[in-house]
């Protein structure tokens, strides 16, 4: 299987996974790359995977199916182009003789879910890159990444690199149960975030924690990557724990700064709450 980060918009990430003659692809928001793509490999696109409603994420659904004949799967709560299969928490979706299973993550949007396949056997839990090394690509420039048995995310809008969703529909106690549900998957789940949103949120968690020596270095390379106009992602759940705030609310250093932010800031939700409040108005 590879895996291939198609570019869309702005910033905006159309994650596409093949085995060399079927694809699937995960929120398209524009179907002419996606066609691009399947036409010069040579696939045939079998499934279309939607997490929110967003019209960013489900503009191209339309006219992909309508050129491809793809099923299209989302979810059951939210108003997604139809016809489509509505999928809620624990269900379980085939793609690519895959099974993905589906996780409720309100938050960013109020019927949100993610993908998550789980590891094979031949993959180690909790493996972490090489120092000095991406996640992913190791620094190379991808033409798409071969997947060796690790557990992959299809998170959509829940969880990026460094942050999180805005909450325009849910509550910051939502999104912190829903980002706590994704932080207990397997470390070294490939997190296929949709928007290369990571420099900025690096900027906003080095104002949260300044002393981070695990996330200096990820803005480091982060930024090595991003000039040489390669994408930061995906990233992987054991990273995040390292470098996210919106991960890391119930870390001392992560809790000083949210009190200090707002001194109201006393549990969980409230201190969750704070550095989302806090990282909408950042400059």
């Amino acid at each position: 299987m590879t895996l291939i980060p198609i570019p869309a918009f702005n910033d905006n990430y159309l994650w596409l996974l093949h085995d060399g003659r079927r694809a699937l692809v995960v929120d398209p928001g524009d179907a002419q790359p996606v066609l691009c793509v399947l036409e010069a490999n040579g696939l045939k696109l079998e499934s279309i995977l939607v997490t929110h409603h967003h019209a960013d994420h489900t503009g191209g659904v339309d006219a992909l199916r309508e050129a491809t004949g793809a099923k299209v799967v989302g979810p059951a709560r939210e108003s997604i182009p139809q016809p489509f299969q509505r999928l809620q928490d624990g269900d379980s979706v085939r793609a690519l003789d895959l099974d993905f299973q589906v996780i409720d993550v309100p938050g960013h949007t109020a019927g949100h879910i993610a993908y998550y396949l789980a590891p094979t056997l031949s993959a180690s839990r909790d493996a972490l890159p090489p120092e000095g090394a991406h996640p992913a690509w190791g620094g190379q420039a991808p033409d798409g990444l071969a997947l060796d048995g690790q557990p992959l995310l299809f998170c959509g809008d829940t969880l990026f690199s460094g942050g999180c969703g805005r909450l325009f529909e849910g509550t910051p106690a939502q999104m912190l149960a829903s980002l706590d549900r994704l932080a207990a998957l397997p470390g070294n789940t490939r997190v296929c975030c949709t928007h290369e949103y990571t420099l900025s949120n690096l900027r906003f968690a080095l104002a949260v924690e300044p002393d981070n020596i695990e996330l200096i270095g990820y803005h480091a390379r982060c930024a090595s990557l991003r000039d040489r106009g390669q994408p930061t992602l995906p990233t992987t759940v054991a990273q995040e724990l390292l470098i996210n705030p919106f991960l890391r609310t119930r870390q001392a250093t992560v809790m000083a700064a949210a009190q200090h932010f707002d001194p109201a800031a006393h549990d969980d939700n409230t201190v969750f709450a704070a550095i989302r409040q806090w990282k909408n108005q950042f400059k």
